[in-house]
């Protein structure tokens, strides 16, 4: 085969420092713009960009030649060094970890709607709540005790 093909769909989570709510209503949708824009900068195809004022969720096509460390690395040092040099948020600063949970195609309509319906969801359950929770779907073996600084 001379090529190779590829389907590598993730969802990934991260949060803001300590969970702080960096993310404010006037700087979402250029945040999640700018995380979609540097996602295509890397070769990925982000489907959909979304959160709430402490965390993101990304649903993103990442190309077979970057790893999930490297892109998660690459987005948060961009868009952190973004928001400073804009001058948008003095303080901010993403956490160090994330979650990165594999999507099957059939699956990923369903992760954009769950992306696109974080304010309503986030009603209802805390990001320790989901975060858990998206672990345990995924079959992450964890400690609770080391999850959250």
């Amino acid at each position: 085969m001379p090529r190779s093909y590829t389907s590598i769909l993730v969802h990934v989570v991260f949060s803001t420092y300590e969970r702080t709510p960096f993310i404010t209503p006037d700087l979402r949708e250029s945040l999640y713009a700018y995380l979609g824009g540097i996602a295509r900068n890397l070769g990925a195809h982000p489907f959909r960009v979304g959160g709430i004022a402490d965390h993101v969720h990304l649903l993103a096509a990442v190309p077979p030649m970057l790893s999930i460390a490297d892109f998660l690395n690459k987005i948060k040092s961009n868009s952190s060094k973004w928001i400073h040099e804009a001058k948008l948020h003095q303080d901010f600063a993403w956490q160090r970890g994330y979650g990165a949970f594999s999507v099957s195609p059939s699956s990923a309509g369903g992760v954009v709607r769950y992306i696109a319906n974080q304010e309503l969801h986030h009603h209802q359950v805390t990001f320790r709540e989901e975060f858990l929770s998206l672990l345990k779907e995924a079959g992450v073996e964890f400690d609770e005790r080391y999850v959250f600084d």
